[in-house]
């Protein structure tokens, strides 16, 4: 039986014309772009074409294109960067609760350093509230940081909405966009940022690469020393065929942005709508209609997430929880827990993220080995009660197919 992947919010496959692309980087222009001699040149060639892809694909400025080694360090850069040359401004950042913990954890080592950090909270469906930015925006607050879209449960925040009340504050605005670059337009002019992290490995391109976007005019102090490669902003010998790898994602999910979309937005209503049917007892968790194409994310009670994630893959299908095995103990999604789920409820999470090559066929083959196994989990599961569903029909949070948090 063939591998069914359904996955692509962790990685994606890298696309067979991202790798012919990168190749020649590898055998024949394979010089450090800082030389000044032709082996040179032809390597910064690459990286040329790649952040004007990259920056068209944007809505931005070749030259406001800073490539790091990663999503992470994009974030990383963002956060300390900002606050360490705005340092004399003001020491309040704001951020959300259910952000990636590249964001959180860079904020909660801010903290630690004398920053002050306000973490807002999100409705049950995960949406942060403009109108609560601005009530947290204080004369001290340097930077804003929501994300694009939430990595677990796939919310669209409000990011255009957001951005207009830092532009409106002038405070900088930094958005964690790794899930949405290159499967929702995006404008970072028409949506007011300032700075926003991706990563390649995320739209098909290579891992190991990623950018920030930092607008001209904007400041940031480097976290990185060195040879003050990246206009000052990112020391290390870039890693070109990755950088060209990227570029070419870029430029192959600008030409497929109306139809790959539609595409994954097909798949993933299917699994919603099939899950909810098939499986008595799930709950669809974040927004029912503003969430990426790609993300179908459910809670299932009385069954661990990790549980189903075992027996789907001896099924040869992958996917992923909210829930993590951290230091030998089971610990809960900090995002599940922020949108009200319960910790019993959210230890039964399943994301399912489906990609340009899943089929339809694909998709009735989860459907149809998927009830049964959390038919047999359950009934293996001290988890679950001993009297009919009858009778907790009704009980918080409310019964199966209803919105999780409602």
């Amino acid at each position: 039986m063939d591998l069914i992947y359904f996955d692509h919010a962790a990685t994606t496959p890298t696309r067979p014309e991202v790798i012919e692309a990168m190749l020649p980087y590898y055998r024949e222009k394979w010089g450090n772009p800082s030389s000044l001699h032709t082996s040179g040149r032809l390597a910064a060639e690459g990286m040329d074409k790649a952040r004007q892809d990259l920056a068209a694909l944007l809505g931005a400025l070749p030259e406001e294109i800073v490539f790091t080694g990663s999503g992470t360090e994009a974030d990383n850069l963002a956060l300390i960067g900002t606050a360490i040359a705005q340092e004399n401004k003001g020491d309040h950042i704001i951020t959300s609760r259910i952000e990636h913990h590249a964001v959180l954890h860079t904020a909660q080592f801010l903290e630690k350093r004398g920053m002050k950090v306000t973490y807002l909270p999100v409705d049950s469906q995960g949406l942060v509230d403009p109108d609560d930015v601005r009530k947290a925006i204080t004369d001290k607050t340097i930077l804003v940081s929501i994300m694009h879209a939430n990595n677990e449960i796939g919310t669209i925040e409000p990011i255009a909405e957001i951005g207009a009340v830092c532009r409106e504050k002038e405070v900088l605005f930094h958005t964690d966009a790794v899930q949405t670059v290159g499967h929702v337009p995006i404008n970072v002019r028409e949506m007011n940022i300032d700075l926003l992290a991706l990563s390649a490995h995320k739209l098909y391109g290579p891992k190991g690469v990623g950018a920030l976007f930092v607008r001209k005019g904007v400041r940031i102090s480097p976290i990185m020393f060195g040879g003050g490669h990246e206009r000052g902003r990112r020391s290390s010998t870039e890693n070109v065929p990755g950088i060209v790898g990227l570029g070419e994602a870029a430029r192959l999910a600008r030409e497929e942005m109306d139809s790959a979309p539609r595409h994954d937005a097909e798949l993933r209503d299917r699994l919603i709508e099939g899950v909810l049917e098939r499986v008595p007892d799930s709950l669809l968790t974040g927004h029912p209609t503003q969430r990426l194409p790609n993300n179908a994310s459910f809670c299932v009670r009385y069954v661990e997430g990790e549980s189903m994630l075992l027996n789907l893959d001896f099924e040869n299908i992958c996917a992923s929880s909210g829930s993590a095995c951290t230091s030998g103990s089971l610990e809960a999604s900090h995002v599940l827990l922020a949108l009200g789920i319960p910790h019993d409820l959210a230890h039964g999470s399943l994301r399912l993220s489906v990609g340009r090559g899943n089929t339809g066929e694909e998709v009735d083959r989860f459907l149809e080995v998927f009830p049964p196994i959390v038919e047999k989990l359950r009934a293996m599961s001290p988890l679950s009660p001993s009297r009919s569903a009858d009778e907790w029909e009704g009980t918080e949070p409310d019964h199966a197919h209803e919105q999780a948090g409602e």
